[in-house]
């Protein structure tokens, strides 16, 4: 399986570190949050990598290089203009090929890609039960619980469906597994994500489940400080264990 960064947004939020530094290289712990993600997947077995660019794109492309450093290809897909969450990942669908792709926002950490619930156990993304997961469905959400800058949530599961206007409410985490499929009939250029999903799960056509490791949306310089001492601390913790 292939996977897809997205790292083309601006980071207003993060500015004026985003002033000169794409926001998926800011940094956490002396790491930039991007190379967590490539380091994971690399452990996965997932070496093929897309990852989509708009503000300073160039300065990505030069530090992270073709990927080589961690035993994975790295394609880039440039956009003049950011074309949001949608656009971009339809516009990188033929680097993605014809088979379902994992998603990562670039600007988010996490402790641990996440594992697919096959009758109460975690199943690494393998194809097996990749090609089994998407028989079903044309996406696959994980979602965490609301952070405090979002208590009102996104989306709800009903029995492993992701359904819309229901109680309780989770976040999207912006970890997805899509079927090339469920970009058929959209528009070239600029479209986000969320009017899409919204009718696919009216269609029944949108699974997911609950991603209970950690999760942060390093969207603030507040968050990124927070995150920093966070992993920071746990460092030092591990090297006194």
């Amino acid at each position: 399986m292939k996977a897809m960064i997205l790292a083309a947004g601006r980071g207003e939020r993060l500015r004026p570190l985003t002033d000169t530094l794409p926001k998926p290289l800011a940094e956490v712990a002396g790491k930039p949050l991007i190379v967590y993600h490539i380091e994971r997947l690399a452990a996965l077995g997932i070496t093929e990598i897309v990852i989509n660019h708009a503000w300073l794109g160039h300065k990505l492309e030069a530090s992270l290089g073709d990927g080589s450093d961690w035993g994975v290809s790295i394609c880039y897909s440039p956009e003049t203009q950011a074309l949001e969450t949608g656009g971009g990942i339809k516009q990188a669908l033929a680097l993605l090929g014809d088979e379902p792709f994992l998603v990562l926002n670039g600007d988010v950490y996490i402790d641990s890609l996440p594992t697919v619930r096959d009758q109460s156990l975690d199943v690494a993304l393998d194809t097996a039960s990749i090609t089994e997961l998407m028989s079903e469905h044309e996406a696959y959400l994980w979602l965490v619980d609301n952070p405090k800058q979002h208590l009102e949530g996104d989306f709800a599961l009903e029995k492993g469906k992701v359904v819309d206007n229901r109680e309780p409410r989770l976040t999207f985490s912006g970890m997805a597994i899509y079927h090339p499929r469920f970009f058929d009939g959209t528009p070239s250029g600029r479209f986000g994500l969320a009017p899409l999903l919204r009718a696919k799960m009216q269609q029944g056509l949108i699974g997911g489940e609950h991603y209970r490791h950690l999760w942060c949306d390093v969207g603030t310089l507040q968050r990124l400080e927070s995150l920093d001492a966070e992993l920071r601390a746990a460092q030092e913790h591990n090297k006194g264990c």
